[in-house]
């Protein structure tokens, strides 16, 4: 395996991913150069500098993952990735402290005109008086996101004396007021509140240009503006406008619509009271070693056989939905997998239902490793990335269903596959701790390890029908690991199967010869990833 790393990160990551691959550093590269590169690498990690465009996306054959050391994934094609079914992830926590602490650096070095004090001085003048500044303290700053930036950066501000309030849709007024700030429901409420106003959302739809001239006019005059966050959130023009007619009194960026030639800003030679700094949110040496570690970490467990913490594209995968599930993720691709070779037809619906004590559960990972399961049977490179992607293209119907009643294990899993022509059901189960076993097909109960060749044999319930199965398997070199043979729920038809785990393939010439025994049922090779 190889891996590329560009855009000048720590060499602690090369290091980690050395033990499992060939690992290149190379300068930033342009779209072109990269595309042509990247051919030959099966993971790719970069920093902000790089752009992974669709183009470059879809020249990486080999490609399974591309990590982003820091937090902001705007430069990579998300939608190209997904659709190619390749990972991206990034370090949310790596630089939480760097980026609250600029954040609070520039709030007060515009607060006490820092940046013009210390050129002033540089240049031998003394200007005590034309550079009298404000405190913080008393003062209410507005926090855009409540995220763990800007988390951190609420418990700094309250920590000096200020008042905090906070607007995200996506957090709790319980979660705000918890740290001693107010929540507020709307920002038509927000904007007249704000001494300082600092952002920490990504951009989106719905935060690009977030502060337009609009919002700008409904903020309280001479407010205070911070974007150690994304380029693009503030309508730069508008805030140049603001600056200068003194609705806006100081502003501080350290990002940028047209990073990095900032030459094209509106705010560049702007003859008004704003500080720019290139970006440097996370530029720590403690930041840039922690997002390098984490990413590169996440890298080898994806190489490897793992799962990403901090998968952008799979968030269902994330450590923490993961972990109280992580027992059954095998299982649940095992079923799927099963269950689509039983089922003949064009898909329509699939449905799962969980119960014991995944029905406590977000069971969100299982959905997709049923998912990744069903498909991987009939087309090749489906992963967790692409196959809940491949469930939408096809307009197939997924529910999942929770039942709270009594089970006779810790947790069951039942997934049923209605096609235009058939309906199947399997069922596994934890049986004991690190004992996942298939205990249903159909209408037939067991309980047998799902393993990577098996035979399911349904048959007339008479006497010698293993013997006879036993036999052709045992002319074609073919050795049997486990058997086992289970009856019908419902006994009527007398009619049993016969579970067979082997230890090869088995040709379609022997399959024949096995249903071509009298009383065999449309007998099946079953093959899965084990």
């Amino acid at each position: 395996m190889k891996v590329l790393i560009t855009d000048k990160i720590n060499e602690a990551a090369g290091k980690i991913l050395e033990s499992i691959a060939a690992v290149d550093f190379l300068p930033t590269m342009s779209e072109d150069e990269l595309a042509e590169k990247i051919k030959d690498y099966d993971a790719l990690m970069i920093r902000s500098q790089t752009k992974v465009t669709k183009k470059i996306v879809e020249a990486g054959k080999k490609l399974k993952i591309v990590g982003r050391a820091g937090v902001g994934v705007d430069n990579i094609d998300i939608e190209s990735a997904t659709q190619n079914g390749i990972i991206v992830v990034n370090s949310p926590d790596g630089n939480t402290n760097a980026a609250a602490e600029h954040t609070i650096a520039l709030m007060l070095a515009i607060s006490r005109n820092i940046p013009e004090a210390a050129l002033s001085t540089k240049e031998g003048k003394w200007e005590r008086s034309k550079f009298t500044g404000v405190e913080v303290f008393g003062k209410t700053l507005g926090i855009i996101g409540f995220g763990k930036i800007g988390h951190h950066v609420a418990n700094v501000a309250l920590a000096l004396g200020m008042q905090v309030v906070v607007s995200d849709p996506y957090t709790t007024k319980e979660a705000v007021e918890k740290i001693g700030a107010k929540y507020v429901n709307s920002l038509d409420e927000f904007w007249p509140l704000c001494d300082y106003i600092t952002i920490h959302t990504p951009k989106t739809k719905e935060t690009t240009s977030l502060i337009n001239k609009n919002t700008l006019n409904r903020m309280k005059k001479g407010v205070r503006i911070i974007n150690c966050a994304r380029g693009g959130i503030i309508d730069e023009l508008a805030l140049k406008e603001a600056l200068l007619s003194g609705q806006v009194q100081a502003a501080a960026l350290d990002v940028y619509e047209t990073e990095p030639d900032i030459t094209a800003s509106p705010l560049y030679n702007c003859n008004c009271n704003v500080t720019m700094t290139p970006h440097l949110g996370a530029s720590t040496a403690e930041a840039q070693f922690n997002v390098a570690i984490d990413v590169a970490e996440q890298i080898r467990e994806v190489l490897t056989g793992g799962s990403a913490k901090a998968a952008i594209n799979i968030p269902s995968l994330k450590s923490d939905i993961l972990e109280p599930v992580k027992d059954y993720m095998l299982l649940a691709e095992n079923l799927g997998e099963l269950v689509q070779q039983l089922t003949k037809g064009n898909l329509k619906n699939i449905n799962i239902n969980v119960s014991g004590n995944l029905a406590e559960l977000n069971v969100a990972p299982l959905e997709v490793a049923v998912q990744k399961g069903i498909f991987s049977s009939s087309i090749e490179g489906v992963n967790f990335v692409n196959a809940p992607l491949i469930t939408k293209k096809r307009g197939i119907n997924i529910i999942t269903s929770k039942s709270q009643k009594d089970c006779t294990y810790l947790g069951s899993i039942s997934v049923t596959l209605v096609s235009d022509s058939d309906e199947n059901t399997v069922t596994g189960a934890l049986i004991a701790k690190n004992m996942p076993r298939i205990v249903r097909i159909n209408d037939y109960n067991m309980s047998i390890a799902a393993e990577k060749h098996m035979l399911m044999v349904p048959h007339d319930n008479k006497p010698a029908m293993v013997a006879k199965v036993a036999a052709v398997i045992g002319e074609n070199n073919i050795n049997i690991n486990r058997m086992q043979v289970s009856q019908k729920t419902n006994q009527k038809d007398n009619v049993s199967i016969m579970i067979i785990t082997i230890d090869k393939d088995v040709n379609n010439k022997t399959m024949e010869t096995i249903n071509q025994i009298d009383g065999i049922k449309n007998a099946q090779y079953i093959k899965l990833s084990v």
